[in-house]
């Protein structure tokens, strides 16, 4: 459940950052006043798609995951838990790569840009954690260990 707050945190950033983009929205609140240098620089477009639509896309297939992973019929599913950790470490990738840029080549630090990146991270320790875990750790306490056939009342 954790990743999936996570993740639709990060949509709203995501989002946010895409309506300034694209322009929508005019202004953004931003603490170091360096948010319109960053979301305005060249970088801040990848193939042909802002930056940040690409964010929308990543934390939408992580809330997807993270909720079909809360779906009884893959509760104790390895392989959701093993594609959120992946993809979240995608994310810290590319996240990674957006903080050097902003940090060595547009020389501005983005305050939203820092969030998504720290949700991020988050995201990679919880699915990484879940996943070295064992997710059937979740289902502790649902009763799902009820009398079965053969077992004393």
């Amino acid at each position: 459940m954790l990743i999936a707050a996570l993740a639709l945190v990060g949509l709203f950033v995501a989002l946010y950052l895409t309506l300034y983009k694209t322009g929508i929205i005019g202004e953004l609140a931003c603490s170091t006043g360096s948010c319109e240098t960053v979301q305005l620089s060249r970088w801040s477009t990848f193939l042909g798609l802002p930056v940040a639509a690409w964010g929308i896309g990543f934390y939408a297939a992580m809330l997807a995951l993270a909720l079909v992973s809360l779906q009884d019929a893959f509760v104790e599913s390895r392989r959701i838990a093993l594609a959120l950790a992946a993809v979240s470490g995608w994310g810290v990738l590319f996240s990674a790569w957006l903080t050097w840029l902003e940090l060595f080549v547009i020389h501005a630090i983005c305050t939203w840009c820092v969030v998504s990146a720290a949700i991020v991270v988050a995201l990679f320790g919880v699915s990484v954690w879940e996943w070295i875990a064992g997710t059937g750790t979740r289902d502790e306490g649902r009763g799902t260990r009820g009398n079965s056939e053969g077992e004393a009342s």
